[in-house]
């Protein structure tokens, strides 16, 4: 009986018992899991869905071999909706429900459990505060590779990366040492996000975004926590969700505005872009002048490794929302972009070479467009851009039928 979308899911508990099981656990093998329901509990992916909260292709990937769980709250969704026992939690490294659980037929089960855990939080008090800035700047050096190369280039050394950080952040017991592992765990998974979107894997890039928020909270830091929840209004924009994007975007610059530094103050005009999309011409053009008033002169703040914004970028950010307007400064804006684009932000120039392609569209040129196009083709294509490529094939159709 396979039963219905939504029963619970129950696994006879002497499979929980097997080797082959145990060693799926201590691996973490969250496939091998999903076919120990299947098999002995007659799941299906719809109903692994209903009782995990993961969507059903995600399930299916997962499956497959295509993607995996990183994220702790992900492992005890799982644990919750297979129904594990204490014994089995622990061996996927999670807390039993029940600290008196372990009986004398898991006693064995639960002496290794707890031999593990000391064991990872003695691993964790070895990292001080030189490893974490060795991880912070693993984590830029990341960020450096991701503008030449794209995301797909480093996505191994990206999982992995995440996946140590948050080991040892989980098991971190002293509390500065535990807000530095949180600051950098926020970076690295707001940049992992802004990956995963690029790839148009817009349920990682959510989740992603909402393990970088989680950690700003902790370490509270208010430029990072603005950061994470800033960027993750791009995941509603390409969900063909602007209203909400563009909310959230108002609120998290009025709440931060004021308590973050001049970059990000900047940055965080990024309410004009949703604005853009929504047809608001008035608040586009009110948040980008409230931008280029609060730029700073420098290029660059080391406290805000993230940010990227100089006058150059900003004529870029400028172009991309106005293009929609109409606008005839748009062209010049964006040449003027593209003329001082540092040769290392290859997705960006990707992007701005689109709206250039597109101004002159508008403008009726088609021609002068496809240069830009093959260009943001070639960089989209080096860096693995989906995102990009999604929106050069819709230019070059329009491009075709503005040539017939």
């Amino acid at each position: 009986m396979h039963g219905n979308a939504f029963e619970p899911i129950h696994i006879p508990i002497w499979v929980w018992d097997r080797e082959e099981t145990r060693q799926i656990l201590k691996k973490r093998d969250v496939a091998g899991l999903f076919a120990l329901a299947v098999k002995y509990a007659g799941a299906s992916q719809v109903r692994l869905s209903a009782a995990t909260g993961l969507a059903q292709g995600r399930i299916s990937q997962i499956m497959r071999g295509q993607r995996q769980v990183t994220d702790l709250e992900v492992f005890e969704r799982i644990a919750s909706g297979l129904n594990l026992p204490d014994h089995a939690r622990m061996l996927l490294g999670l807390a039993p429900r029940d600290v008196a659980s372990p009986t004398s037929d898991h006693d064995g089960e639960y002496r290794e459990q707890a031999e593990e855990l000391r064991a990872r939080i003695e691993a964790a008090a070895t990292v001080d505060a030189m490893a974490v800035q060795i991880l912070a700047t693993d984590t830029n050096n990341l960020r450096l590779l991701d503008r030449r190369l794209g995301g797909l280039a480093i996505a191994d050394k990206m999982r992995a990366q995440i996946s140590q950080i948050q080991r040892a952040h989980h098991h971190a017991v002293r509390p500065g040492i535990r807000t530095q592992l949180a600051h950098v765990l926020s970076e690295t998974a707001a940049l992992a996000g802004w990956q995963a979107l690029d790839r148009c894997a817009l349920a990682d890039a959510w989740d992603y975004h909402e393990t970088a928020i989680s950690a700003a909270r902790e370490a509270e830091d208010p430029a990072l926590l603005a950061y994470a929840r800033g960027q993750q209004a791009y995941v509603l924009i390409d969900l063909g969700r602007p209203a909400e994007a563009a909310e959230l975007l108002h609120h998290v610059r009025h709440t931060y505005d004021r308590r973050v530094p001049d970059h990000l103050r900047t940055w965080l005009a990024a309410e004009a872009e949703a604005a853009a999309i929504l047809g608001d011409e008035a608040t586009t053009r009110t948040a980008l002048d409230q931008a280029a008033t609060l730029l700073p002169k420098e290029d660059a703040d080391p406290s805000l490794p993230y940010v990227a914004l100089n006058a150059h970028h900003l004529a870029r950010w400028r172009g991309n929302c106005l293009v929609r307007f109409g606008d005839p400064e748009t062209i010049e804006d964006l040449r003027s972009a593209l003329a001082g684009m540092d040769g290392t932000f290859n997705r960006a120039e990707a992007g701005l070479r689109c709206d250039l392609a597109h101004a002159l569209l508008a403008r009726g040129d088609a021609e002068a467009a496809q240069p830009h196009l093959y260009r943001a083709e070639h960089l989209a294509t080096m860096i693995g851009s989906r995102r990009h490529g999604r929106r050069i094939a819709e230019l070059k159709r329009a491009v075709t039928r503005a040539l017939r």
